[in-house]
């Protein structure tokens, strides 16, 4: 693994170097609360991370589980990243796909996909529990009017970094000398930690912007204890090393090149103006399957979720 290559890493004096403290809000989702961390009122975005949900740790008694219905989205790329748990997956572009942890799901949605996101039938028939994140990756213009299209690597295909009581699992983009196969449209960092007690983690330096959502246990910046379930955007161009606490955290890492503007957020779409998004509601709202602009995902075609009202 590629870390900061001084002898004694550079760990922040004052907590100035937190340029943001975000505090997740609880969101249902449908019969499923998250904790959203962004967008948070200061903070639309960390590099071009513009939605990131805590799903759990929940446990599910027999027969239980998640059922997201199909639903449409625009302008954006979703990651599903579990710690826990599994998703069965499916969308218009004809994937269908089970996600377990440490693996990645990465679809585009470019113009127009819909996608719905079930616990399996197999699950189902014992007790079962689910923990992971969910992010949404806004466009770069130029990608809004893309096709859609899925990715799926299993944790074997994703940079795996370990040294120092430090296990780093790369998800997205390039940090610490490695590169994920993940096709991105920005350059992008997003990253899985899980560090022992008193182990240090250097930031990567060459991203204009950073953050890190504490998951469990908690870290030590300045001399202050941040636990579970915060985030801290940190200002740009300074040497952040984090020092996980006594019982050890696990972090995701995120960040990379900022937009050239903020983006228009309405239910499920992104975009870089309010009229995509009026279109996109106006699409969804005529139900066209057949010839419209959205299709329901093959297999699971029998239900949607309306538009709000």
């Amino acid at each position: 693994m590629s870390w900061n290559p001084t002898q004694n890493p550079d760990c922040p004096t004052s907590l100035d170097a937190i340029e943001t403290l975000i505090i997740p809000r609880a969101r249902d989702i449908g019969g499923f609360e998250v904790r959203r961390a962004l967008p948070a009122p200061k903070r639309q975005m960390v590099g071009p991370f513009i939605f990131f949900d805590q799903m759990g740790p929940v446990e599910f008694l027999t027969g239980g589980g998640i059922d997201v219905r199909p639903h449409p989205h625009i302008g954006l790329a979703t990651v599903t990243y579990l710690y826990k748990g599994e998703f069965h997956h499916r969308d218009s572009t004809g994937a269908d796909q089970m996600v377990y942890p440490g693996e990645v799901n990465w679809m585009i949605a470019g113009n127009g996909v819909t996608h719905s996101e079930r616990t399996s039938e197999e699950m189902r028939r014992k007790p079962g529990a689910l923990f992971g994140i969910q992010t949404w990756v806004a466009l770069p213009e130029q990608a809004e009017d893309t096709d859609a299209s899925f990715e799926h690597y299993g944790a074997d295909a994703l940079p795996f970094l370990e040294e120092g009581g430090k296990q780093v699992r790369l998800i997205l983009g390039s940090a610490w000398g490695a590169t994920a196969p993940v096709k991105t449209f920005t350059e992008t960092f997003y990253a899985d930690a899980v560090l022992a007690a008193g182990a240090k983690l250097p930031l990567p330096d060459n991203h204009e912007d950073r953050g890190v959502y504490v998951s469990e246990g908690e870290v030590l910046i300045a001399g202050e204890r941040f636990e579970a379930g915060r985030m801290m955007v940190f200002r740009p161009g300074d040497h952040i090393t984090l020092t996980a606490g006594a019982q050890g955290a696990r972090l995701m890492v995120l960040g990379g090149e900022t937009l050239n503007g903020p983006r228009y957020i309405s239910w499920n779409f992104v975009a870089s103006s309010q009229e995509r998004i009026d279109a996109a509601k106006e699409a969804w709202r005529q139900g066209d399957w057949a010839h419209g602009r959205f299709q329901l995902p093959p297999g699971d075609d029998a239900e949607f979720i309306p538009l709000p009202r």
